[in-house]
């Protein structure tokens, strides 16, 4: 009998556990077992495998096989599997030194001439192992920066079997065309500007667009300064070609750069949904992801047939996740988003297993004010029945606004404003400040579970953090009177913060909460946003 083993990985999520892949040999009849809880993808690995080692000019062993995947309780699914069933089986034939390949980690796909194709979730793949004690990684080469990330590991990347075989003997490595990067048309539809209209985010690698190209909106700018500087939740309401979306693409120029921890979330999930662009191992700023409208639960949330898949809400993990038309969109599937804006993960759960994702994201919603989008508007001579308004507008749940922080009415833009060439402030001075008043919110919450003001649970703010005497008069008398619930209370009480860290005020002052005020229900009061910011 003869035997070797080596490790690999199992994703749920962006969650690894480690898996040791077992290769048994014995006399009999030649046949290939595959054991361990393997899905359809997995399986087929036996017929790669065997042609990857068979056209890598090494015999395949002629005797009854069993490669098993040990913890067998645990689901695996994908080819990731394949290079460590391959070495498992070489080493238990002796074809290398079954002692070099026991305490490393093995991530790739075989093609059937051998080449090492990459697959995706490398970087929690290699987190996990790193986390089990595993110090030595092999993986495809065009995964191998991406790897790299995960300090204290060494990492190998190779480009075909016939490469890994001769490292592990110590033979002379053989010189091999490099892997093609996979097409994007191989992943699933609607993930990555497929046919399917599920997802679309701006490019990782191009530089977001600049907040001096909007014209007028200066509530609504001072509104995108505030959501950055306190990660706070964000509704824009305004007609048709108001500019909600213009705003909205401009909010992640905004927000601060991502620190690594952060950085190595993000670009974990988006690992393992195939977004990671080649040549950018890893993601440095925050994402910007803009289903649309008709987008479905499993690509708003996550899920999907099998292992559940990171949705939009994950993907834009420490970014921004935009809908538009959000009033269009099916109300199961907003009322989704409750939970995760909450909590900041999400949790979905199907037949193959419960899988928790991340989900802190900054949540920016856009909505015409009725079907036409003309209510309301100058000259605009709204066509809709009163009836049909009303029900266009609850199809927004009110548990869902509750959890707004802000709700700004985006106004059209005059002639006036569309043709001045002064512009506004860019985005580099606007992003300054933001910087400045997370500065001073995170001295604020230093030794904390928090970092910004929407984080802050409201009875820290109601005992801990208080605003200066008399200064949330207005804002009591509101929640005396219906206009406010407990929860729109609190969530008065972090804008206010963030407008104070921006004024720099050491506490909210009654103009900091009549700003905050103005800011959720779009009424003006007193001085309003315009006099309590910079």
């Amino acid at each position: 009998m003869a035997f070797a083993r080596t490790g690999a990985v199992a994703l749920t999520g962006v969650d690894g556990v480690v898996v040791e892949v077992q290769a048994d040999l014995e006399p009999g009849i030649a046949a290939f077992t595959l054991v361990g809880l393997a899905d359809k993808s997995l399986n087929e690995s036996r017929d790669r495998v065997r042609a990857a080692v068979a056209n890598s000019g090494t015999p395949w062993p002629q005797k009854k096989l069993t490669v098993g995947l040990s913890p067998a309780a645990v689901p695996k699914h994908g080819s990731g599997f394949d290079l460590a069933v391959a070495c498992s089986v070489l080493a238990a034939a002796e074809r290398i030194d079954p002692r070099s390949i026991a305490d490393v980690m093995m991530i790739g796909e075989l093609a059937l001439d051998g080449r090492v194709r990459p697959v995706r979730g490398v970087l929690p793949a290699v987190l996990a192992a790193a986390g089990a004690g595993y110090r030595q990684v092999v993986v495809p080469e065009a995964a191998a920066a991406e790897a790299a990330l995960v300090p204290d590991v060494a990492v190998l990347g190779v480009r075909s079997l016939r490469q890994l075989i001769a490292v592990l003997a110590d033979e002379p490595v053989p010189e091999e065309e490099p892997v093609p990067d996979a097409p994007l048309a191989q992943l699933p539809a609607g993930w990555a500007g497929g046919p399917s209209p599920g997802l679309y985010a701006l490019p990782l690698a191009d530089a977001p667009p600049d907040l001096a190209e909007v014209r007028g909106q200066r509530v609504a700018r001072r509104a995108l300064e505030v959501a950055a500087a306190g990660r706070h939740h964000l509704f824009l309401k305004g007609a048709p070609g108001a500019g909600k979306t213009l705003l909205a693409e401009r909010l992640p120029g905004l927000l601060p750069p991502l620190s690594r921890q952060e950085s190595l979330e993000v670009t974990a999930v988006h690992s393992v949904g195939g977004f990671l662009p080649p040549g950018r191992p890893m993601v440095d700023r925050p994402p910007y992801c803009a289903p649309h409208h008709s987008a479905s639960m499993a690509a708003l949330v996550g899920g999907g047939s099998g292992v559940p898949r990171p949705g939009a809400v994950s993907l834009a993990h420490h970014g921004v996740l935009f809908l538009d038309e959000a009033a269009e969109m099916n109300g199961q599937v907003l009322d989704a988003l409750r939970q995760p804006l909450e909590s900041g993960y999400v949790v979905v759960a199907r037949a193959a297993g419960v899988v928790r994702m991340p989900a802190r994201v900054l949540l920016v919603l856009a909505a015409n004010p009725c079907p036409c989008g003309r209510h309301g508007s100058l000259g605009g001579e709204c066509e809709c029945l009163p009836g049909t308004v009303r029900r266009y507008r609850a199809r927004l749940s009110g548990p869902l606004l509750d959890r707004i922080d802000l709700r700004v009415p985006v106004e059209p833009v005059s002639r006036a404003e569309l043709t001045d060439p002064g512009g506004g402030e860019p985005t580099a001075v606007v992003a300054a400040r933001v910087r400045e008043a997370r500065e001073r919110a995170a001295a604020r919450l230093a030794g904390t579970p928090w970092r910004t003001n929407g984080e802050v649970p409201g009875h820290e703010l109601r005992t801990r953090w208080t605003a200066l005497p008399g200064a949330l008069a207005r804002a009591e008398r509101d929640l005396d009177r219906g206009l406010l619930t407990a929860r729109g209370l609190d969530r008065v009480l972090r804008v206010a913060w963030t407008v104070a860290d921006l004024a720099g005020h050491d506490r909210p002052t009654a103009e900091d909460v009549d700003a905050a005020l103005e800011l959720r229900t779009g009424v003006r009061r007193g001085a309003g946003v315009a006099g309590s910011l910079p």
